[in-house]
């Protein structure tokens, strides 16, 4: 029998919320954290301390859900709204991350190019494939090991902003100090941080593998039915979610101090992709950082691309009723691992048809805004509702933190949507 949880090492009770957190910095998510800090400075660097305490809100609620119940947030969630609700979001979500993976995709092939040479195209096969034959071929219990080293990638940008030279007294001035001007351009800015960090697919995700650790150690039931293992349970999701969630937003903050110094200090502001963030650091900050970038978009790109395919072949298998979950061998869950492989090649055709990455990441964006209110109002409902958790609700702080992310994507969400009107409107005259 594994040993208790309790006695475990800090970084062993480490799993689905530091690969959530982890993932979240993917490269489309890099992609805008560069292009923030090199359009504004350190001045979005406050966004982080925002964006921090509200993921922890809404991914612990859809950690807890998926816990307590052991089953993924689409069955939940059909306990609560209408099939064809549920239907509707589940195709809206993989939409989005089919259109997402290509955008990483296309990055990760751009950045291996710059960084060795050779044509994207051969490279963007090769990650989707060997990303696939990972999911698909390696035990689970050695897969997810491998995605908790695969987060340490993302120091790479710690190495970025240190290169940099970055002033660090105005860094850290500007995260307790705003000092934008609410423009309609730094308003999107702000919108798109906020729409990047928090994702429909990272919720799906970690409640699916929360679900799945159950199936994986022996000592483990859904807390619905062991609630004694409750107390103990409750603090490793706290403490995960809070270092993923913590991590995330500190590579965050890495990111756009480091494009803050190298890009924006030395007049450098129009980044509309990963590869050029890369090419324009390489003569301000030199090779050391370029190589240092170039790696990180290719490591979070592993890390982030099954977390995209996976959640959205979880959430298709169990509206199918088939038998799904990366612990599953292939050949006793044959639908599930097709509609995982499926996902990641409708992601690698748009990556090799040379779709536009930035309006790729820009619809992407538009889809998840869509989902992502009511979404996250079903989370939050289900967290404390009788029928799904029993006596186990969230905690009063934790529940004000998941509505309170649940209000400021609703208002991003009609931030962008008057943005959009209004420029639109412009546009036309």
């Amino acid at each position: 029998m594994p040993k208790d949880p309790i006695r475990r090492p800090w970084w062993a009770q480490l799993g689905p919320g530091l690969i959530t957190g982890a993932a979240d910095d993917d490269p489309s998510g890099i992609a805008t954290y560069s292009q923030a800090g090199a359009q504004y400075g350190y001045t979005v660097g406050w966004t982080i301390l925002v964006t921090f305490p509200l993921m922890v809100g809404i991914q612990l609620a859809s950690a807890r859900i998926g816990r307590i119940t052991g089953k993924g947030l689409t069955e939940n969630f059909a306990k609560l709204c209408p099939r064809w609700l549920v239907m509707a979001l589940v195709g809206l979500l993989v939409v989005a991350n089919v259109i997402n993976l290509g955008a990483d995709l296309s990055a990760m092939g751009d950045a291996m190019s710059l960084a060795v040479g050779g044509p994207p195209g051969a490279y963007i096969v090769a990650f989707a494939l060997l990303s696939l034959l990972l999911q698909v071929l390696l035990p689970y219990e050695r897969y997810v090991r491998l995605l908790k080293w695969l987060t340490l990638s993302l120091l790479a940008y710690v190495g970025v902003g240190f290169a940099a030279q970055a002033d660090w007294a105005l860094a850290l001035r500007s995260l307790v100090l705003p000092a934008m001007h609410w423009d309609r351009e730094s308003t999107t800015m702000v919108v798109a941080i906020l729409g990047t960090t928090i994702s429909p697919y990272l919720f799906f995700w970690q409640a699916g593998q929360e679900a799945e650790e159950i199936r994986r150690i022996d000592a483990d039931r859904p807390l619905a039915v062991a609630p004694e293992q409750a107390k103990r349970q409750f603090r490793r999701l706290r403490t995960d979610t809070l270092v993923g969630m913590g991590f995330s937003n500190l590579i965050a903050f890495f990111m756009i101090v480091a494009t803050a110094a190298a890009l924006h200090a030395r007049g450098v502001s129009d980044i509309q992709t990963t590869a050029q963030a890369a090419q324009a650091l390489r003569p301000v900050a030199g090779d050391f950082a370029f190589v240092l970038f170039a790696a990180g978009i290719v490591g979070t790109g592993f890390l982030a691309l099954p977390v995209l395919a996976g959640s959205a072949a979880y959430a298709v298998a169990t509206l199918a009723g088939v038998r799904r979950g990366l612990d599953r061998p292939p050949g006793t869950a044959k639908a599930f691992y097709a509609i995982l492989g499926g996902a990641m090649l409708l992601g690698l055709t748009l990556s090799l048809a040379g779709f536009n990455p930035i309006k790729a990441l820009y619809w992407s964006a538009v889809i998840n805004a869509v989902i992502s209110v009511p979404i996250m109002v079903t989370v939050m409902i289900a967290a404390s509702h009788p029928s799904i958790v029993g006596a186990l609700r969230m905690p009063p702080l934790w529940r004000t933190l998941g509505w309170l992310a649940t209000a400021a994507m609703a208002l991003a969400t009609l931030a962008m949507i008057v943005l959009q009107t209004s420029s639109t409107l412009g546009a036309g005259r």
